[in-house]
């Protein structure tokens, strides 16, 4: 077994295809290995932090200049930028709440599939004895899908940076994180909206009056989408703000929640989301186990050689990923 005080590391170990710093490590170093230990625990990047004496967070946490004592402690920069950028993401992040399905690829180019049933393929009805079973096809997508490069250049030179404390130069790399989080919803927006490129736009349900929303035409919306469940609403800031002074939504019950909670509920029952990059008098309605896939080429990309070699200077932080629609009926707009 492969001592995590022994490893030798340089940043050749990134260039690994689709694994990051941290996978490269694992393998040299298993954490299963640690079991019953002091390290347990830890992943295998978290005990070469412990190895070279860097606290990342906390009152206490380094400089930056403690990354660079030493060329083999240098190498751990590029996996501590990336995951303070992921922690961003994920804090920001409402995609979580709406993809059905993630997909990591090794490349640029990905075709996702669709299955696309009729009436009689989702009533199921009963076969008679010999008869052939429905079936239900699915087949691949005419067109691929299209993947968004999201980033920031991060530029600051080392001696700039070098006396600042990890804990707030992370809060930084966090921000750039909740960035790229914001516009990949955008795009998974823009999908569930206009389609993938596939002629699978969503179907766009009329209220009952124009520029009002009623109770009566949320509950349009959650008859229009069966027999998918609606289970997720997306809404901009003045739609949010009409659901909320609904009559309906100012039961006791509810109140209560909002207040203590923040949790927005909708009286379908469905989770409601504020998008604020949507825009005008609609809403989206989908069941988000069946209507969307993310595609990601591979992490968050950092550019370790200048992280290292040049020690900041210019270095870009990206992140590539595409949306694709599963189950086109799963999803449609609301518009009034």
């Amino acid at each position: 077994m492969a001592f995590y005080d022994s490893i030798k590391l340089e940043k050749g170990m990134y260039g690994v295809g689709g694994k990051s710093l941290t996978d490269v490590l694992e393998e040299l170093d298993p954490s299963e290995n640690y079991k019953g230990t002091q390290l347990e625990g830890l992943d295998a990047y978290q005990r070469q932090l412990k190895r070279y004496d860097i606290k990342v967070g906390g009152e206490h946490s380094d400089s930056v200049q403690k990354f660079f004592e030493t060329s083999n402690s240098a190498a751990l920069f590029p996996e501590y930028v990336s995951r303070a950028v992921r922690q961003g993401m994920e804090n920001a992040d409402y995609l979580p709440d709406i993809i059905a399905a993630k997909t990591i690829i090794d490349g640029m180019d990905y075709r996702s599939v669709v299955s696309v049933p009729n009436e009689d393929d989702k009533s199921l009805k009963p076969v008679m004895e010999g008869a052939a079973l429905p079936q239900t096809v699915v087949k691949t997508q005419e067109n691929l899908v299209k993947l968004n490069k999201r980033g920031r250049m991060l530029v600051a030179s080392y001696e700039a940076v070098k006396f600042q404390r990890l804990d707030l130069f992370t809060v930084t790399l966090r921000q750039i994180g909740a960035y790229i989080a914001r516009e990949q919803l955008k795009d998974a927006v823009d999908v569930l909206i206009n389609g993938d490129g596939n002629d699978n736009a969503a179907t766009v349900i009329s209220a009952s009056s124009t520029g009002t929303l009623t109770y009566k035409d949320m509950l349009k919306l959650w008859a229009g989408l069966s027999p998918y469940q609606l289970n997720t609403i997306l809404a901009p800031t003045g739609v949010v703000q009409e659901i909320l002074s609904m009559s309906e939504m100012k039961d006791s019950q509810a109140g209560l929640n909002f207040q203590g909670t923040g949790k927005m509920i909708t009286p379908m029952g469905a989770s409601l989301l504020h998008i604020p990059s949507m825009s005008g008098t609609k809403m989206i309605g989908l069941d988000k186990n069946c209507a969307l896939e993310m595609v990601q080429a591979g992490g968050i990309i950092t550019d370790y050689d200048k992280l290292i070699d040049r020690q900041l200077e210019r270095a870009s932080i990206s992140c590539i990923a595409g949306f694709a629609k599963i189950f086109p009926d799963s999803a449609k707009v609301l518009s009034y």
